[in-house]
């Protein structure tokens, strides 16, 4: 195996990490919604559709045999991160400032009326308030969180391309 073919494998690797990473967190935020009672915010399930774009592409990134059409996906990936920054970063401001709304009554049927929200109510409908203070995780909020989250996806998936492929 010569070095190219190995630094790709490890791109991969990232990828298929940070798919599985993204699938948790849905998996926590379902968690926190059906057992500990925290409705999910039109900002929150835009989050939610982030990490699910950020799943999907990564494990096709990671699935790709070349690496133009594993760059492109990792690009997908990116700009899926960049959504998440947005609503996060909404969402993180709306909750440091709880005069200000999320319009959920604007942003509530067009979330309710995404493909997703049909198919899986559970997961992707709207049930609650953006500015309802749920108790902090370690110290920071949910949104928070994921703002962390999603900016540490659209640094390092930048990065592990460039550190990659430097030397191509």
């Amino acid at each position: 195996m010569n070095e190219q073919t190995s630094r790709l494998n490890r791109e991969r690797r990232f990828l298929v990490l940070l798919g599985l990473i993204c699938v948790s967190l849905i998996g926590g935020a379902l968690y926190m919604q059906v057992v500990l009672g925290e409705a999910p915010c039109p900002l929150c399930i835009l989050q939610r559709y982030a990490l699910l774009f950020i799943a999907v592409f990564a494990f096709l990134a990671a699935a790709m045999p070349g690496r133009r059409s594993l760059t492109f996906f990792e690009v997908l990936v990116v700009l899926s991160a960049v959504g998440g920054i947005i609503a996060a970063g909404n969402h993180v401001y709306i909750l440091a400032n709880p005069m200000v709304s999320c319009g959920i009554d604007t942003l509530q049927p067009i979330v309710d009326d995404l493909p997703l929200a049909k198919v899986w109510p559970l997961a992707f409908q709207v049930d609650g308030f953006c500015s309802t203070p749920y108790p902090p995780v370690l110290g920071l909020s949910l949104a928070q969180w994921a703002l962390v989250a999603f900016v540490l996806t659209a640094l390092l998936v930048p990065l592990g391309i460039y550190r990659n492929r430097r030397q191509a």
